[in-house]
């Protein structure tokens, strides 16, 4: 498909999408277009007040019943007051207008690109890096904010004036005009050139954009690690290297861009010199009225020159439809988490979970799960152990609905997950895991992210039971104290605490602890186990450990290995099975045997 083509096309998408927004389109283009009359009108005028001056009584105006030329001036001085109060209000309206569309258009289409996003399934968020996601939802809905604030008022005038001129034209002398004419399939032609050249340039632009922020996002996310390893000349390099590449693309785009305006200046020149010599001799010869004559010369220029502005609006246009491709794109990716809103959880939530026979496999490496059939009664914890890989969270991932399993089904209650709403589902289910998110905010905020509407002391009550009130109480603040983004004013032991208050808060049915302690120090860790024992009781827990110590208790531990269940048990049952299990206990409580050292 050609660029030209592609373009439309998404310019018909986007207006398929603004269906909702058609009355205010529909004023802003009459606006415009009403405008544009009123702006060529001022160039009519002067034509026929010329033709009053040189032919008075016999003038065009004497004509319509004004006789004298002293009230033939009169009229044309009232006429010229309205036609320039008319087009300054009409270009107060479509600036209004269009501007005021521009703003609710681009803020809807972000918010629904947003919340379209927020309903895709974790595997998108896994394939797109972040900043190409924050460039379609930010830079990509500017782009086209910018076009529908000047853009599209310069395209339909631009019509407008070919039209409305040229049938002047045609009235006055159809010679002229079609001497006047002769350069704008030229120009036309060139336009849709340069357009067709400079598509490909500007998608390039809209992607090196994208690669430019995700590069900002993830460095300054990472400003620690760079540090740590003294890397910021060669982080630097790379955000060179990334902003070049914008550089060069936008280069590419402006060099062909820049070329439209002077090849397209000489096609007015010429249709301009036939207007100017043709239409004096025929005036000369007594062929054509002086002030027609006038009226042909004036608007010439205001036929023809107005379409070397086609460059601009051709660039702002392509511009806004290689953004907006990306934006609709965005907004038709598939959902494949389909959500039964109107079928919530069977209240009250017991919390029995179940995989039957699950398999689930990632499109890029392969890796997931085969067959796993697991059963946890309600109030029951099972622990989940294996290698970084074996498939662990990705159980996690089936039984919150972040990814959809490719054979058999999860159950909660009975329930098959696939069939109740998602926010019931999620809202029996608290999840900590081992990458701690805290969101800018102060202490209070995150803990009562679950449940924004709780008390101060149900929010105190969560982080006594997490542990995590004595270090909040000696914050300067206490739960006011702000946290920074992503937590970054708390240690980590402090983050996973509140992590657990967070989930806790919610008091689900279910608790889900994805490799909650493995990244904590040892006091943290004897601190998280003492809360686990206590809230332990009365509510489903799934753990996911490394530290085998941190799951003895637990009344099933399931071994995973490449994706299958290969040992479950009790932690004593599992040692004398003397398997995968005890040799890994063997390991990490320092009692290694020949058979547990791997062989070169």
């Amino acid at each position: 498909m050609s660029s030209t083509a592609s373009s439309f096309q998404a310019l018909g998408r986007l207006l398929r999408y603004a269906r909702g927004y058609r009355r205010r389109i529909i004023a802003a283009s009459l606006c415009s277009i009403l405008n544009k009359l009123f702006d060529i009108a001022p160039e009519i005028l002067i034509g026929v007040a010329i033709d009053v001056v040189v032919n008075q009584e016999e003038s065009f105006v004497a004509g319509l019943g004004f006789t004298t030329a002293q009230e033939q001036i009169l009229v044309l001085g009232a006429l010229t007051f309205f036609i320039w109060a008319g087009e300054s209000l009409f270009e107060y309206l479509f600036q209004i207008l269009w501007r005021n569309l521009a703003q609710r258009l681009q803020a809807d289409l972000r918010q629904d690109a947003y919340e379209h996003a927020q309903r895709l399934d974790m595997g998108f968020f896994e394939s797109k890096s972040s900043g190409q996601l924050v460039a379609t939802m930010n830079d990509d809905v500017n782009q086209l904010e910018r076009f529908l604030d000047g853009g599209a008022n310069a395209m339909i005038q631009v019509g407008v004036t070919v039209v409305a001129v040229g049938a002047v034209f045609f009235v006055l002398s159809p010679l002229i005009a079609l001497l006047a004419f002769t350069p704008i399939p030229l120009i036309v032609w060139g336009a849709f050139y340069f357009q067709r050249k400079a598509g490909p340039l500007y998608a390039d632009v809209r992607e090196r954009v994208g690669d430019l922020s995700s590069r900002l996002a993830n460095n300054l996310a990472g400003i620690a690690t760079i540090k740590s390893f003294t890397a910021e000349a060669r982080e630097a390099e790379r955000l060179k290297a990334a902003s070049e590449a914008y550089v060069e693309a936008n280069r590419r785009a402006i060099r062909i861009s820049s070329a439209f305006i002077p090849v397209i200046r000489m096609a007015i020149l010429t249709g301009f010199l036939a207007t100017f010599t043709v239409g004096g001799m025929m005036a000369l010869r007594g062929e054509l009225n002086v002030g027609a004559y006038g009226v042909l010369v004036f608007l010439t220029q205001r036929l023809l020159w107005p379409l070397t502005g086609l460059a601009q609006v051709i660039d702002l246009f392509e511009r806004a439809m290689a953004s907006t491709r990306r934006i609709l794109d965005l907004l038709a990716t598939p959902i494949r988490v389909r959500d039964a809103a109107d079928r919530p959880l069977a209240d009250p939530v017991r919390g029995e979970v179940r995989f039957e026979d699950v398999a689930f496999r990632y499109g890029g490496s392969g890796a997931g799960v085969e067959g796993i059939d697991l059963a946890v009664p309600a109030g029951h914890t099972l622990a989940l152990v294996g290698a970084t890989g074996s498939g662990k969270s990705t159980l996690i991932k089936l039984l919150l609905r972040f990814v959809e399993p490719d054979a058999g089904r999860v159950r909660v209650d009975g329930q098959p997950v696939d069939s109740v709403s998602l926010a019931s589902l999620r809202r029996a289910i608290g999840l900590v895991s081992q990458d701690v998110y805290l969101f800018e905010g102060t202490v209070r905020d995150n803990i009562a992210y679950g449940k924004p509407e709780a008390e101060e002391g149900e929010i105190i009550e969560a982080a006594r039971t997490a542990e995590a009130w004595d270090f909040i109480r000696a914050l300067p603040e206490g739960l006011d104290t702000p946290v920074g983004e992503r937590g970054v004013r708390l240690s980590g032991g402090q983050r996973q605490r509140l992590s657990l208050a967070r989930a806790l808060l919610k008091d689900p049915p279910i608790l889900v602890l994805d490799e909650a302690t493995s990244a904590v120090d040892n006091e943290t860790e004897a601190a998280i186990q003492r809360s686990l024992q206590h809230i332990g009781h009365g509510r489903t827990v799934i753990m996911i450990a490394h530290r085998l110590s941190t799951i003895v208790h637990a009344d099933e531990i399931a071994v995973i290995e490449a994706g299958r269940v290969v040992e479950r048990g009790t932690h004593g049952e599992l040692l004398a099975r003397d398997g995968r299990y005890a040799a890994q206990w063997r390991v990490q409580t320092g009692v290694v045997e020949a058979a547990d050292v791997p062989q070169a």
